[in-house]
């Protein structure tokens, strides 16, 4: 029996020297997981942001998009068709930044779910949720840039036409 007591010791050493080890590759790891999951609360937020940003460009494209519409509107009414033409390329225009700053809310807002799929924060579902609320925001926006657009197309068509006819 006394043979086998530093036999004994000996793997007692030997798994103490396995327990330290793996606690310690457990700190560095855990260390790791703690640094990812700050980046993905980052990300998450500055997606968000980019997202409500994109939604507040659409509302003003979208806006820009409706005052050249009744800009081409009112210059119908007028013999003065190129102001018509200018202002329903203006509106397409609007129409065209309301529509890329909607496909940017829809990549902040995916870019805010790929971080929620990361990381099971509430601060990361209430990010996406107002990212995906952003994106809503904006491609609405664009819709309604885009009605604007072909309306102030119509207008000067109209008007064109009626030019020509007389």
């Amino acid at each position: 029996m006394s043979e086998e007591i530093p036999k004994i010791y000996a793997k007692l050493v030997a798994l103490e020297t396995v327990v330290s080890d793996l606690r310690q590759g457990y700190l560095i790891v855990n260390q790791r997981y703690t640094n990812a999951l700050a980046s993905l609360k980052d990300l998450t937020a500055h997606a968000s942001e980019a997202a409500k940003r994109s939604a507040a460009g659409a509302l003003k494209a979208a806006e820009a998009a409706k005052n050249a519409s009744m800009a081409a509107t009112e210059a119908a009414a007028i013999p003065v068709l190129k102001a018509a033409d200018a202002a329903a390329d203006a509106a397409a225009s609007a129409a065209e930044a309301a529509i890329e700053a909607a496909a940017s809310a829809a990549a902040a807002a995916a870019a805010a779910a790929a971080a929620v799929a990361h990381q099971a924060e509430e601060s990361s579902l209430i990010a996406s949720a107002q990212a995906a609320e952003a994106t809503k925001i904006a491609t609405d926006a664009a819709t309604e840039a885009v009605k604007m657009s072909n309306l102030a197309a119509d207008v000067a068509r109209t008007a064109r036409i009626k030019r020509d006819a007389d």
